[in-house]
């Protein structure tokens, strides 16, 4: 059986003023009580202290400016709300909202998260309704339509004001990430140029929290794979896009290791250049590339210390200045008649296959100091001695020393 209504029962429902039918098109406050303005103003100056006070400890001790921005944007916000009360007028015109804009900016330039700054107007927004009603109830009785009507506004116009927060934040942290790439760019340019005097360099690696880098290891990786490589090692390295390829340059520590590279590196066709001082990493740079030459890349990220003597032998100065360099680093604390000695003995040693009698004899030595001087090499090189790659390589460094082919036998001999 259907029921019937009378027809008084089906007219359009009046709320406030405004049909059922057109209460979606009205804004939140403008279905507020019209006396709520004159009901509230008595009491902002207290509810503001309220507000202020009861939002404060969500900021812990943000300083004495930031402390009066929030007094200045709860004050505004406030007597907005009041404004605002039976109008259809937009909730924040510009030069209000740009009051909350600079809120939120500050926020990001406090490192502090948008939650901090949620949770300061999720307060706000409580204490606001409860001023509200409270305002309303002082001076007459409250319908529970009222109630959900001032609900529902000071829930829409928190939400604009978390909007305008929210942005503003939003472009301090872009603003921000664009300041930081470009001086990371800056960095990774001044390391790739070479030549910069330290206190500019020191000063550029300064502005991305990094200290003077005493060394530098570059990463060779596809253009595609600049992006994933600034992601992937964050604050520890800068990128140089080339067009033809990505420097991944990465400051000395762990993830630098040569262990850590190679789980970081595999899969993604990378040449690891040599650790080097940061005014040599254009030289470490073009290391990287000879390499990338000789050896090419795969999946297994290819490293340049395997490959100095082919650099050397290939007539790359400048492998053959590292490789001596770190062939030779344990006798480098020694004085130089000693190490001198030293240098000819192991040299003459590598060449006569470890024969002390030859050796002696080319160096008109006796052989027990040829067993005195192998005696300390050991102590210095250690099992170098005794690997055949390494012994290469020190031959090949030996080769090339000029102060080896110049030196005399009769200088050789012992003081």
């Amino acid at each position: 059986m259907k029921h019937r209504f009378p027809a008084s029962k089906m007219r359009p429902y009046l709320y406030h003023g405004v049909t059922k039918s057109a209460v979606m098109d009205v804004t939140p406050w403008q279905r507020l009580p019209p006396d709520l303005a004159a009901a509230m103003r008595p009491r902002l100056p207290g509810a503001i202290q309220a507000i202020v006070a009861g939002t404060a400890p969500t900021f812990g001790t943000a300083g004495a400016k930031f402390e009066r921005d929030v007094h200045t944007a709860v004050q505004v916000a406030l007597e907005r709300f009041a404004d605002l009360a039976g109008t259809g007028e937009p909730a924040l015109p510009p030069r209000i909202r740009e009051v909350f804009v600079a809120l939120g900016a500050a926020e990001a330039r406090e490192n502090r998260g948008p939650e901090v700054l949620l949770g300061a107007l999720r307060t706000a927004a409580r204490m606001l309704l409860r001023t509200a009603s409270q305002s309303l109830a002082e001076v007459r009785p409250v319908t529970v339509d009222e109630l959900i009507d001032l609900a529902e506004a000071t829930s829409a116009y928190v939400d604009e004001l978390t909007a305008a927060c929210t942005d503003g934040l939003a472009r301090q942290l872009r603003e921000q990430a664009g300041e930081g790439d470009r001086r990371r760019r800056r960095v990774a340019d001044l390391l790739l140029r070479g030549g910069a005097p330290p206190e500019v360099l020191r000063e550029a690696a300064t502005g991305i929290g990094w200290p003077i880098p005493d060394t530098v290891v570059p990463v060779l990786l596809p253009s595609d794979q600049a992006r994933d490589a600034r992601f992937r090692f964050g604050a520890d390295g800068v990128v140089a896009e080339r067009g033809h390829d990505a420097v991944l340059l990465l400051r000395a520590g762990p993830r630098a290791d040569r262990a850590a590279l190679a789980e970081a590196l595999h899969g993604r066709d990378a040449v690891v250049g040599p650790a080097l001082g940061w005014a040599e990493v254009p030289e470490a740079v073009r290391l990287a590339e000879g390499t990338r030459e000789l050896a090419g890349a795969g999946a297994e990220p290819v490293f340049t210390d395997d490959h100095f003597a082919a650099l050397a032998l290939r007539g790359e100065p400048g492998a053959l200045a590292v490789l001596s360099a770190r062939r030779l680093a344990p006798l480098a604390g020694l004085r130089p008649g000693q190490r001198e000695q030293l240098l000819v003995t192991l040299e003459s040693w590598l060449r006569h296959w470890g024969s002390r009698t030859a050796v002696a004899a080319e160096l008109y030595v006796h052989p027990q100091t040829v067993s005195y001087r192998l005696n300390r090499l050991r102590d210095l090189l250690g099992d170098d001695l005794d690997d055949p790659g390494a012994r290469f390589e020190l031959l090949l460094v030996l080769a090339y020393q000029p102060s080896i082919r110049q030196l005399s036998p009769t200088a050789s001999g012992e003081a």
